[in-house]
């Protein structure tokens, strides 16, 4: 395989307040780099788009370092070895790894692993086979604790790590409600995805009652990536002894005043409920467990999953703009190869 001389790459350039513009972005042209020892070069196939990365815009302090201006948006990858100085990888090998918004990428480091392209399309590595795919696993079977019979419920159903929880709550023997927005994102989620009931925020003027009337036993697990008015409505709503757990809160990623909540800690009291934050990281040890199982799920037909994907690098600011307007439908990825 030919490799050129130049790449196209991603620059953050300016830290929005607010909601990002497509002019917080540079798309650059630089030379490809050369591995050195203990490295390789990785020609990059998907950019994953996560609602994480809107927080690495940010100048501030949080679990990860922030994207620096003038530097590469930061970004899950996968793609293929076309130069290798590293011993444990060679020319030709699909590879995932977070190497950020560019067509070739330095790879080497502990978090480079290969991907197994028999599994499943490589491209799963950056969803359901990846980053999002574990953050529901272990997000749901390790904070929600679901039982069988218990009812789940998962706002941003349809998207990346949603529609990943509510099937698993279902292989698990529960209830599961999904919220999402519009009529076709909730179709998706109860006629391909199989949940009992989904909720769609846009349309229903009384998220309490609707609530109500999809988990008539009530809320006993909440998988929460979107806060706000849609979390309050379920922690009204919550069960006792629920367990939540506080995945993300894509709602007030672009908030420019006092974020929202919490607002409704007396519940917690009230009803022995219990709230978990967590990052997928924490379960990192454990991946390899949890990705075979999930592998067996997608051969068995019994996890499925969708993707949104648009072509081409100069693409990336505009789509990453609309997932976090939630106009994406399931995981978001650029296709560059």
């Amino acid at each position: 395989m030919s490799i050129p001389k130049t790449h196209r790459r991603v620059v953050l350039v300016r830290r929005p307040p607010g909601e990002p513009a497509e002019s917080d972005f540079r798309v650059e042209e630089v030379a490809v780099p050369q591995p050195r020892h203990g490295e390789v070069l990785v020609k990059v196939h998907y950019l994953s788009l996560d609602p994480y990365q809107r927080g690495r815009m940010r100048d501030a302090a949080s679990y990860a370092a922030s994207v620096g201006l003038g530097e590469v948006m930061t970004g899950g990858t996968v793609g293929e070895v076309v130069a290798s100085q590293h011993e444990g990888f060679k020319v030709g090998d699909i590879v995932e790894d977070r190497l950020g918004w560019q067509e070739y990428a330095i790879g080497g480091g502990p978090a480079l692993r290969k991907v197994d392209p028999s599994l499943a399309p490589i491209s799963t590595a950056n969803g359901v086979l990846g980053m999002p795919g574990m953050t529901a696993y272990f997000g749901l079977l390790q904070v929600g604790q679901p039982k069988p019979g218990e009812t789940v419920v998962v706002s941003a159903a349809s998207g990346a790590v949603g529609q990943v929880v509510g099937q698993i709550a279902k292989i698990m023997g529960c209830r599961t409600v999904g919220i999402a927005g519009g009529a076709k994102k909730c179709a998706f989620v109860k006629d391909e995805l199989g949940f009992d009931a989904c909720i769609d925020y846009k349309a229903e003027k009384d998220l309490d009652a609707a609530l109500r009337a999809a988990c008539p036993n009530g809320p006993d697990v909440y998988f929460d990536n979107v806060g706000g008015e849609i979390t309050d409505a379920v922690l009204r709503n919550i069960n006792f002894f629920g367990r939540v757990a506080l995945c993300g809160s894509i709602s007030q990623y672009n908030a420019t005043g006092a974020s929202m909540g919490p607002r409704l800690l007396g519940t917690f009291v009230g009803k022995r409920a219990m709230a978990r934050g967590f990052i997928v990281t924490d379960f990192a040890q454990h991946y390899g467990p949890a990705m075979r199982q999930m592998g067996e799920w997608i051969r068995d037909g019994r996890l499925k999953y969708r993707e949104d994907v648009v072509e081409g690098i100069d693409k990336a600011p505009r789509a990453f703009i609309g997932l976090l307007r939630g106009e994406n439908f399931g995981k978001m990825l650029v296709k560059l190869a």
